[in-house]
């Protein structure tokens, strides 16, 4: 059946070529800055490793678009069968809106759009919390900084090597932090919209399936 799609669906499984297509970009910007010891340089600079963890939490996030996408796709591709697979978002709306008046159907069918939308939020949740993280390396980096200077001390000269040594150290560690999470959130944030262009898409195609087999 899925080869069936793809010879008659010029448009089956383009959400996927989409999500490859922008990351392999994302990508290639990634390694291009690896080659000119950037992305390298970001990781030594930051003295807490707090940078992993931001990457860690990208990496749970582009996982879970990657896992959406994908369902998200074939469920396009079902809604745009003449008989949905069994199973199916769109078979199983068919079955609840049949013999359903108007009102019940657009009940329905705004439960449809909550399920959803709420099925991709947390990917959402997940890029906004990489600025946090991003804010959270920059206290922290603010922290190391300050925490090596002491007033007391300052007037030595031999104190001097020490201070300046923790002032680059912390700066080092806000600043890449703050990089690293705002460009995260970037990339992850396009995957979103990419799979909230695909969800709102399905919503739309599943409804208007239910509606014209309600008024056959």
């Amino acid at each position: 059946m899925t080869t069936a799609i793809k010879k008659a669906d010029p448009h089956a499984y383009r959400l996927v070529l989409r999500f490859t297509l922008l990351n392999i970009v994302a990508g290639a910007l990634l390694v291009a800055g690896e080659a000119n010891g950037l992305v390298s340089r970001a990781i030594e600079a930051d003295s807490t490793s707090f940078v992993f963890v931001i990457v860690v939490v990208f990496l749970v996030g582009l996982a879970l678009a990657l896992q959406r996408v994908v369902w998200t796709s074939r469920e396009l591709n079902q809604a745009r069968q003449a008989e949905p697979g069994q199973g199916s978002r769109a078979a199983t709306h068919i079955e609840r809106t049949a013999g359903k008046d108007a009102d019940s159907r657009q009940t329905l069918a705004q439960a449809l759009r909550l399920e959803l939308s709420q099925n991709i939020t947390i990917i959402r949740h997940l890029g906004s919390s990489l600025v946090f993280l991003g804010l959270i390396g920059t206290v922290l980096g603010f922290i190391i900084a300050l925490s090596g200077v002491d007033p007391d001390l300052a007037g030595e000269t031999e104190n001097i090597g020490p201070m300046v040594s923790a002032l680059i150290a912390g700066m080092s560690t806000a600043l890449v932090t703050t990089l690293v999470g705002g460009l995260l959130n970037i990339w992850l944030m396009a995957n979103y919209q990419l799979l909230t262009t695909g969800t709102v898409r399905l919503i739309n195609t599943i409804v208007e399936l239910g509606e014209n087999r309600a008024g056959s």
